[in-house]
């Protein structure tokens, strides 16, 4: 009742105001609408080093057809040169009359070169610009990104849109893939440790299958491609300093604690197995109690039987239990991984988990001390500890 007395009292003055506010904010909004004819609708852009300064390739999306019967999303890449990336994206603006809208970037690359410098030259107009979101994927590809970028896919319409898919939850979740956004890359740049980690893309020519029906060049340009991230690249100051294997990606992945369902290779009375990872807990920790700093990895999985290498009979094919011996193997095999990915960390001068940061954070007073013997002098201990369901 006060409420209905207390709008009772208002003034019809008032809600007439009210009601000419919101209806001039209603009709003088465009709803975030996209005028196609005068924009450059960008799905993903590759930056690669050049002598003078930059090159921009812009993947641009199209209409594939021109009928109701032809459908999907095609693209047109446009390269373009300057001193800085800004400078790229103007002369996009003069090549196609397009007004360049990056808010639907979803994929920036860089090309190995351009990875080897310090990265943030290339990435600092990104991160200027308010179009630009910070949820777009960063990744490093072996070569340069336009040939990526104008490459033909085999599986997707667009190159682009085949490497996001590798970023996809279920890829994260099986442990192959470790990918990373232009936030999270800056964020780890600008913070104490000053290193950080992005997926490394490959492309692979897809035998079989041809670019629109034409014959096969004498590199193998009218090959379509097919795309893996399985490979993570390790940076140090902005600049890549390392290369992780798969196993070593895998071993970064289940420390993080984000594998589920994912799979590895152990053995069995000298015969291979493969096991499921069911749950996944993992765990970096570091103490600066002694005269060094040390570095604890845990790691504890529980697994089943996902399959054998071997025939077997169907008693054994009805059961997914995993025996000791099987057992005590993945546990070798997986401190073979943890300890190789910190021997690469090592070698490329790389604090892959922000480990300065927590001597920063949690130990002030050491950290003057101890802060130059993370990673290449610090203690360690790997811990590893794989079960299965009874």
């Amino acid at each position: 009742m006060n409420a209905r007395k207390f709008l009772g009292t208002i003034p019809m003055k008032l809600y007439l105001i009210l009601l000419a506010l919101v209806l001039f904010a209603f009709f003088s909004n465009d709803f975030g609408l996209v005028d196609v004819q005068k924009t450059a609708i960008i799905l993903a852009a590759g930056i690669d080093r050049t002598e003078e300064g930059f090159e921009l390739t812009a993947q641009i999306a199209v209409p594939k057809g021109r009928d109701r019967t032809t459908g999907g999303t095609s693209s047109v890449e446009i390269e373009t040169e300057g001193a800085t990336v800004s400078d790229c994206v103007t002369m996009l603006y003069a090549k196609t009359g397009w007004v360049p809208k990056l808010v639907f970037c979803n994929l920036l690359l860089l090309g190995e070169e351009t990875a080897k410098e310090d990265v943030f030259g290339a990435l600092n107009y990104c991160l200027r610009s308010e179009y630009m979101p910070d949820s777009c994927y960063l990744a490093v590809c072996a070569g340069k990104a336009r040939d990526l970028l104008s490459s033909e896919s085999a599986i997707d319409d667009a190159s682009s849109l085949a490497v996001t898919k590798l970023f996809s939850d279920a890829a994260i979740k099986s442990g192959k893939v470790m990918p990373n956004t232009l936030k999270d890359f800056a964020v780890s740049y600008f913070g104490v440790s000053e290193c950080g980690y992005l997926p490394y893309v490959r492309m692979e020519k897809q035998e079989g299958a041809q670019e629109g029906g034409g014959e096969e060049g004498e590199c193998g340009e009218g090959l379509q491609k097919i795309y893996t991230a399985n490979e993570t690249a390790i940076f140090r100051g902005g600049r890549m300093t390392g290369l992780l294997s798969p196993e070593e990606t895998l071993a970064f992945s289940l420390l993080e604690g984000r594998v589920f369902a994912g799979t590895f290779n152990a053995m069995d009375h000298e015969k291979p197995v493969t096991l499921t990872v069911l749950e996944n807990g993992g765990k970096v920790s570091l103490s600066a109690d002694g005269e060094r700093p040390k570095v604890t990895f845990s790691l504890r999985l529980t697994v089943r039987l996902c399959c054998r290498g071997i025939s077997a009979p169907i008693d054994d094919i009805s059961s997914d239990e995993v025996s000791d011996g099987t057992l005590r193997s993945a546990e070798e095999v997986l401190t073979g991984y943890v300890r190789s990915l910190w021997e690469t960390c090592r070698r490329a001068d790389c604090d892959l988990f922000f480990l300065k940061s927590d001597l920063y954070r949690f130990h002030p007073k050491d950290y003057p001390k101890l802060k130059d013997a993370v990673p290449f002098s610090a203690e360690t201990q790997i811990e590893t500890r794989v079960e299965t369901k009874s």
